[in-house]
C-alpha cells in the first residue's frame, strides 16, 4: 500500500509539472505584440542537433554560450511529406509560413501528406508563396541575408528566390540578384559570373550596377552606407578553423557589418543569417568542423544579441531547421563505461586538431607522401593504422573531412548514427524585446515566419497575393492577352498586352518593358517550371 501510495504522489507530482509547463508556454496565438517591432535577425545554424551545442560548450571550458539565454523551447521540423526534412522545405518554412517537399524552395509542395496537416488546396502546387524578407521588403525595411555557403544555396535562396529545385542554382541567383535586398554577403561568386552559368548572363555586372562589390574583408569594412553585396569565394566559405582572415571574414564580421547598414534606415530592417557549413561537418561525421563553426556561429549570435539589446526595439531569433547526424557525446565504445569516463575523453583529442579535414588538404603535399607527418603536426594523432594512411592518401579533394572527421570522432568517443539528416525536435532560442511576448514551448518550424511576421505587423499571405499572382488568370480576367517566349531556354520572356499596352517581363527578374521603355517592379516574375508563371500584381496594374 506504501508503494503504491508513493507512486500516486510521483504521478500528482508529473501531472502538475506538466501542467506547469503546458500554461508557461507561450504558443504563436497567445503571443502579445504591444507594437511591432522595428528590426527581427533570424540566425540559423544549419543541421546543428542539441548535442553540438554541448559538445561546443564542453570545448570551450564549459562556460555559457550566447545562445544559452535564449533558449525557449522546441522547433518540430518535418516537411509536408516526410519525418525527416532536406534543408529546401525545413528553410521554406521558416522563411514563408508553409510546410514543403525536398528540394523546394519558396514554394508549395505538391501534397500535405504528414499528420495533422491540411490538405493542399487544389491547383496551387508548386505555387510561389512569400518570404517573411520580401514582407519585410514591401514594408519599406531594409534587408539582408548572410551564409557561409553559396549564397544560392538551399537555406538563403529559401528567403530570396522561389523555384521547386535547389539545385538549379542559374535560377536561383538570378532571383536573388533582382530581388532587392539591401545586403548580401557569403560566397558563390562562381555561379554568378557569365561564364560558369547555362544561361550566359553576367550577373556580377548587374550586381556592380546596384551594389557596392567587394571581395574582400578589407573591402566589406571599407563600406559604410548604401547597398552591399560581397562575396569572398568562388563555392563556399572556409570552415572558422581553417578560415584566412586576410580573405574570408568571420560571420560575426558579416553580420556585424549587414547591422551597421541596415539598422540606417529608420523603417528597420530584416536579416537572416546562416552558419551554413554545421550541416556539412554533420554529414561528414566530422566533429572538428561541427565545434569549428558552432563557436563561429555562437559568435554572430552574440553580435546580433548585443546590438538587439542596446536598441531595445529587436527581435532576436535562432533555431536550426533540422537535426543532422545523431551526433551523441559518448559512442558504442562507451557503453559498458560511460559513466566512468571523465571528460578529457571527450575532449582532449578535438583539442589536438587545429584544422578540419577540408583544411588538411592544403598541408598536403601533391603526392600525399606527408600523411604521418601532417596528421601529428595539425590533428595530434601519432598511431595513424595504415588503413587509414591510405585511406586519407586516396580520398577526393573535396571529401577529406568524410576520411578524417569519423577518425578523429573514434579517439573522442564522439558517436554518429547516420550521414543523412535526423527527424528529432530542435531548440528554439528567442530573445525577445519588451513589446512581444517570447515564443515558447514546442511550436512548429512554420511558427517561426509566422511568429516574425506578428513581430513585425506583417501579413504573409497578403504578400503573397500581391507578390504572385497566377498570370494568365489575371490577364485574361481583363480582356488581356498572354504569351510565353522560350526559345531562348536560359532567358524565358513572359508578354501581356491589351489595348496600345504590351508589357515584357525577362522571367526571374523585377523587371518589365512597358512598350519598351523599362520600369521596376516590386517583385520578380516566376516560372513554376511546369506551366504557370506568377506575375507581381504591379505587372497587371500596368494593363489597366
Amino acid at each position: 500500500m506504501r508503494h503504491r501510495r508513493f507512486f500516486t504522489v510521483l504521478a500528482a507530482l508529473a501531472l502538475s509539472a506538466a501542467m506547469v509547463l503546458s500554461v508557461g508556454a507561450v504558443s504563436l496565438e497567445q503571443v502579445e505584440v504591444k507594437a511591432p517591432v522595428k528590426n527581427v535577425i533570424l540566425l540559423i545554424p544549419d543541421g546543428m542537433s542539441t548535442d553540438v551545442v554541448t559538445l561546443a560548450r564542453w570545448y570551450q571550458g564549459g562556460g555559457a554560450l550566447n545562445l544559452d539565454s535564449m533558449a525557449s523551447g522546441l522547433v518540430r521540423t518535418y516537411s509536408s511529406d516526410a519525418p525527416i526534412a532536406d534543408s529546401a522545405p525545413a528553410g521554406t518554412a521558416m522563411a514563408t509560413g508553409h510546410k514543403s517537399h525536398t528540394g523546394y524552395v519558396g514554394v508549395l509542395p505538391d501534397v500535405n501528406s504528414m499528420p495533422g496537416l491540411d490538405p493542399l488546396e487544389a491547383g496551387t502546387a508548386r505555387a510561389p508563396v512569400a518570404s517573411i524578407l520580401e514582407a519585410a521588403r514591401l514594408e519599406g525595411k531594409a534587408t539582408g541575408v548572410i551564409a557561409t555557403s553559396e549564397i544560392m544555396h538551399a537555406t538563403p535562396a529559401d528567403f530570396t528566390a522561389h523555384y521547386a529545385s535547389r539545385k538549379d542554382y542559374d535560377i536561383l541567383s538570378k532571383q536573388q540578384v533582382y530581388q532587392g535586398v539591401d545586403v548580401v554577403l557569403g560566397a558563390g561568386s562562381g555561379y554568378l559570373a557569365g561564364q560558369g552559368r547555362a544561361d550566359g548572363n553576367d550577373l556580377i555586372e548587374v550586381i556592380q550596377e546596384n551594389y557596392q562589390y567587394v571581395t574582400t574583408p578589407a573591402g566589406m569594412e571599407a563600406v559604410t552606407s548604401g547597398k552591399l553585396w560581397g562575396m569572398f569565394a568562388e563555392t563556399a566559405l572556409a570552415y572558422e578553423f581553417d578560415r584566412d582572415p586576410k580573405s574570408e571574414p568571420s560571420l560575426a564580421q558579416m553580420t556585424e557589418k549587414a547591422i551597421e547598414l541596415l539598422s540606417q534606415d529608420e523603417d528597420g530592417f530584416f536579416l537572416m543569417v546562416e552558419g551554413s557549413k554545421i550541416d556539412w561537418a554533420a554529414h561528414a561525421n566530422d566533429p572538428i568542423g561541427l565545434i569549428s563553426d558552432c563557436l563561429a556561429f555562437d559568435r554572430a549570435v552574440g553580435v546580433a544579441l548585443d546590438f538587439a539589446k542596446a536598441d531595445g526595439n529587436t527581435l532576436v531569433i535562432a533555431a536550426t531547421d533540422h537535426g543532422n547526424s545523431g551526433v551523441s557525446i559518448g559512442s558504442a565504445a562507451t557503453t559498458g563505461d560511460y559513466d566512468k569516463q571523465p571528460l578529457s575523453n571527450f575532449i582532449d583529442p578535438l583539442k589536438k586538431a587545429t584544422l578540419t579535414g577540408e583544411g588538411l588538404e592544403k598541408v598536403l603535399n601533391a603526392e600525399r607522401s606527408n600523411v604521418v607527418e601532417v596528421m601529428s603536426r595539425y590533428f595530434g594523432i601519432d598511431d595513424l593504422t595504415d588503413e587509414e594512411i591510405e585511406a586519407i592518401k586516396n580520398t577526393e579533394n573535396g571529401s577529406m573531412n568524410y576520411t578524417v572527421g569519423p577518425m578523429i570522432a573514434r579517439r573522442a568517443d564522439i558517436g554518429f548514427t547516420t550521414g543523412g539528416h535526423t527527424g528529432e525536435d530542435v531548440t528554439l532560442y528567442v530573445y525577445a524585446p519588451a513589446n512581444i511576448s517570447q515564443l515558447t514551448g514546442t511550436v512548429e518550424n512554420t511558427d517561426i515566419a509566422l511568429y516574425m511576421a506578428k513581430a513585425f505587423g506583417v501579413d504573409l499571405d497578403e504578400t503573397t497575393e500581391r507578390l504572385f499572382v497566377p498570370a494568365r488568370k489575371a490577364v485574361e480576367a481583363i480582356g488581356g492577352t498572354i504569351s510565353f517566349d522560350r526559345s531562348d531556354k536560359g532567358n524565358p520572356i513572359l508578354t501581356i498586352s491589351k489595348g496600345d499596352v504590351e508589357v515584357k517581363m525577362p522571367v526571374y527578374t523585377n523587371i518589365a518593358y512597358v512598350n519598351g521603355e523599362k520600369t521596376l517592379l516590386d517583385g520578380v516574375t516566376v516560372f513554376d517550371g511546369v506551366g504557370t508563371n506568377y506575375v507581381p500584381q504591379s505587372a497587371i496594374d500596368l494593363l489597366k
